[in-house]
C-alpha cells in the first residue's frame, strides 16, 4: 500500500440479498467516508465508488458501484477501504491522523526511549497510543491526553510523553 494514502473503513460483509454492503466509517464525520469518491483496497488493485444507504448498527449500508448480489458482497468482507491522503482536510496542529502517529518513537520527559508507537486505538474512551520497545513484556498502553502526551513533533518522528504511574515498569 501507498504512504500516500489513508485507512477510512471497512468492508463488514452484505447487508440483506440484493449486493448491498455493511460498512465501517473510521471518519470523524462517519458519512464523509460516501465523499471521498474513490476508496482503494489495501493493495490498490481494486477501486470502489460507495454510496451510503442508510444507518445501521455500527456502520451504514451501502451500495458498491462493482457489487450486485450478496455473494460479491460477502467475498468483500473484511476489505480495509483507503483514500488519497492529498484529498483529506489539513488537521489544526493538536490533531494527527493515526497513521502518523504509528513508528514515532516515545521519550519520557527525561530524554529516555521507551519504544515505539505501534498502534493507536480507541475501545470507546479515548484514544491510547499502544507502545512496544525493549524491556516491555507486553506492549505499554497510554492515553493520549495532553496531561499524558505533551508533545508531538512529527517533523522529528517523535512523542514526548509524561505517563500515568504504572504504565512503563520502573
Amino acid at each position: 500500500m501507498s504512504q500516500d494514502r489513508i485507512c477510512v473503513g471497512a468492508i463488514a460483509g452484505a447487508f440483506g440479498v440484493k449486493g448491498d454492503i455493511r460498512l465501517k466509517s473510521f471518519c470523524t464525520d462517519p458519512e464523509a467516508i460516501a465523499d471521498f469518491g474513490v476508496l482503494w483496497s489495501e493493495d490498490g488493485a481494486h477501486s470502489y465508488e460507495i454510496t451510503l444507504r442508510g444507518a445501521i448498527k455500527n456502520g451504514f449500508a451501502a451500495r458498491v458501484n462493482t457489487v450486485t448480489t450478496k455473494e460479491q458482497a460477502d467475498a468483500l468482507s473484511g476489505v480495509r477501504l483507503f483514500v488519497d491522503r492529498d484529498i483529506l482536510p489539513n488537521l489544526p496542529d493538536d490533531e494527527f491522523y493515526h497513521t502518523d502517529l504509528i513508528g514515532l518513537a516515545v521519550f519520557d520527559t527525561g530524554g529516555k526511549e521507551l519504544g515505539r508507537v505501534s498502534a493507536v486505538n480507541n475501545h470507546g474512551a479515548g484514544d491510547f497510543l499502544e507502545i512496544q520497545g525493549p524491556g516491555l513484556k507486553n506492549e505499554a498502553l497510554l492515553p493520549f491526553t495532553l496531561a499524558a502526551v505533551p508533545t508531538v513533533d512529527l517533523a522529528a518522528r517523535r512523542i514526548i510523553v509524561d505517563p500515568p504511574e504504572g504504565v512503563f515498569p520502573e
